[in-house]
């Protein structure tokens, strides 16, 4: 290669650099062109960092950190507003009412069946003592009237059956009321007549005609008595 040659390629080489340059140069010129914001663009950045500052919450705007747990807290009282009773539960509540329901009638079933059951139990009793009575006081007449010279053996067996037959009443709650020197009381005795006594004060029971029982608390039979004037 010549010298002429070689320079003339060196100068063409440094007319392109040039143009080169100078394009490089304007296109920097266009892209800096193109990113200057446009008049009256420059508050719109700011007005939509306000807006987007507004949106955020509370806590974010003013700085301040949300306390530990409170976003768990409030995600249990949105859960809890929408959720809905589960229809099981409420059908187990039902049931379990029903049961409540129907054990307290039950109890009140038995404790009126117990009831009607005793007062039963009492009435038949109360009968069976009204039909004992007189043999009762037959025996007790027959005791107070042994002729003389009767058969010992034959009166104490007589007295052992009659305590026999009382011991047994008294088991079963039937009791002798009491009348002699007691205040005459027409709930339990029954006045046939009135004597004079200088022993007792007026309105006393002098003497017992034929005795009364009681059942437990149940009045069987009334003191036949007579009573001082």
């Amino acid at each position: 290669m010549s010298t002429e040659e070689g320079v003339k390629i060196d100068i063409e080489t440094t007319e392109q650099f040039e143009e080169d340059v100078s394009k490089i140069l304007n296109e920097e010129a266009e892209k800096q062109e193109a990113k200057k914001p446009e008049e009256g663009s420059s508050g719109t950045v700011e007005d939509a960092g306000e807006e987007t500052a507004q949106d955020l919450p509370e806590e974010e705007r003013s700085g301040e950190e949300k306390p530990e747990g409170s976003d768990k807290e409030d995600k249990k009282k949105h859960h809890g507003k929408k959720n809905k009773k589960d229809p099981r539960d409420e059908k187990i509540e039902q049931l379990e009412d029903r049961v409540k329901r129907q054990m307290a009638e039950f109890e009140n079933f038995r404790k009126r069946t117990d009831k009607e059951k005793s007062q039963m139990f009492d009435m038949g009793a109360k009968s069976v003592v009204e039909k004992i009575l007189p043999v009762i006081d037959n025996f007790e007449r027959g005791l107070e009237n042994i002729p003389d010279g009767c058969d010992t053996a034959f009166v104490d067996g007589m007295q052992m059956i009659y305590k026999q037959l009382t011991a047994e009443l008294d088991k079963l709650g039937v009791k002798a009321i009491e009348a002699v020197g007691q205040p005459f009381d027409p709930n339990f005795h029954n006045a046939v007549m009135q004597v004079e006594s200088e022993e007792y004060e007026s309105g006393t029971v002098a003497q017992e005609l034929q005795k009364g029982y009681m059942y437990h608390e149940t009045l069987v039979r009334p003191s036949m008595v007579a009573v001082v004037s």
